[in-house]
């Protein structure tokens, strides 16, 4: 094993496309790999780290999973990324795979980069970027390339009354992708599947496995073993920064300064006391979600006389919840829900109206 590069997995996406159910669904179906997991949470509140370590998976324990939770990947690869690589390479017991998730606002080009700096280049390669889909999402039009369709849909939709970095973002995900699953696939109807899946695969100029998936049910040995090497294709997957940033140079010269206009999303946590009707609460938060254009609520609820967490994951104002796991003992029990949006969110009105709904 001292002698192979370890095979490293970049799971990338827009924000609740489902990366970490298809994440725990690998695990239980990874046949004696070692696994670690690296997460790079969006929020204060490491929940999908926390999923994770639920999951009880002899193949991933909790000393195999490392969350970074300074930001975007993207824009912290030198101080967390490659320190936390460097030490799982340092480790007596190395892993058999190394997998990612990044945050959904990260760019994944400057990670699958990093796997070309000398430190790691030598020991570990990308095995594949697989890029996760939200079906229902692209099929309502929400990353629509074509200008026309964005602007008859800006009269309908306030997200769209301006220039949305996301389109961007999802984009770029795509462009760096070898492999791309359109999850929640039992939410399309199957002509309209086919018709996105046409669409996006139009998009990208190599060759992609495009897959289909419900409720991320994947086997690991769908995922992991692509053998694509993805750090040595860089140059054919730049993101729109990185061609806007050679376009600038080429007119501005090399030294001109250019920054990276990334960050127009803010999170925030909601702590608020038990609730005692899991589905009314559920209902509850639909209203708050679509008053204020939330785009992802995601957190642990404590459900008052019930031994068990609960676990709520909204994208939008669709809302999964179910019980995941009994308190620990010793554990603090409590309700704590991460909030993000775009920038400007209302975090007094958001945390006042979830908070009225506890009880």
């Amino acid at each position: 094993m001292d002698t192979q590069k370890i095979p490293a997995t970049v799971i990338t996406g827009f924000l609740g496309a489902g990366k970490t159910t298809l994440i725990r669904n690998m695990l239980a179906t990874a046949n004696g790999r070692r696994i670690a997991l690296i997460i790079n949470e969006f929020g204060d509140l490491g929940v999908d780290g926390d999923v994770l370590k639920g999951c009880g998976e002899e193949t991933c324990t909790e000393d195999d999973i490392v969350e970074l939770t300074n930001g975007c990947i993207c824009c912290t690869v030198a101080d967390d990324f490659v320190p936390t690589m460097t030490k799982l390479l340092e480790r007596e017991n190395r892993p058999d795979h190394i997998v990612i998730e990044t945050s959904g606002l990260a760019l994944p080009q400057p990670l699958v980069n990093a796997f070309n700096w000398p430190d790691i280049r030598e020991k570990v390669t990308v095995d594949g970027v697989v890029t996760v889909v939200d079906s229902r999402a692209v099929a309502d039009g929400r990353f629509a390339d074509d200008v026309d369709k964005v602007n008859a849909q800006r009269a309908e939709d306030e997200a769209l009354d301006h220039e949305s970095p996301l389109e961007e973002l999802f984009e770029d995900q795509l462009t760096c992708a070898d492999m791309i699953v359109f999850n929640k696939a039992d939410l399309v109807d199957g002509d309209i599947l086919e018709r996105i899946q046409g669409e996006v695969g139009n998009r990208i100029s190599r060759s992609v496995k495009l897959i289909k998936s419900s409720h991320g049910s994947l086997p690991a040995d769908v995922l992991l073993g692509l053998s694509s090497a993805s750090e040595t294709d860089i140059q054919n997957r730049k993101s729109h920064h990185e061609m806007e940033h050679d376009a600038f140079h080429e007119e501005h010269g090399d030294d001109a300064e250019h920054e990276h206009d990334h960050d127009e999303f803010e999170s925030f946590v909601v702590d608020t006391g038990s609730i005692s009707d899991p589905k009314a609460f559920v209902d509850s938060l639909k209203p708050v979600i679509e008053a204020h254009d939330v785009l992802r609520l995601k957190g642990f609820v404590d459900v008052a006389d019930k031994p068990m967490r609960l676990v709520v994951q909204a994208v939008g104002n669709r809302i999964e919840h179910y019980f995941d796991r009994e308190w620990a003992d010793g554990e603090a029990r409590s309700t704590r829900l991460v909030v993000i949006g775009l920038d400007g969110l209302d975090q007094s009105q958001i945390s006042s109206g979830i908070k009225s709904l506890a009880g």
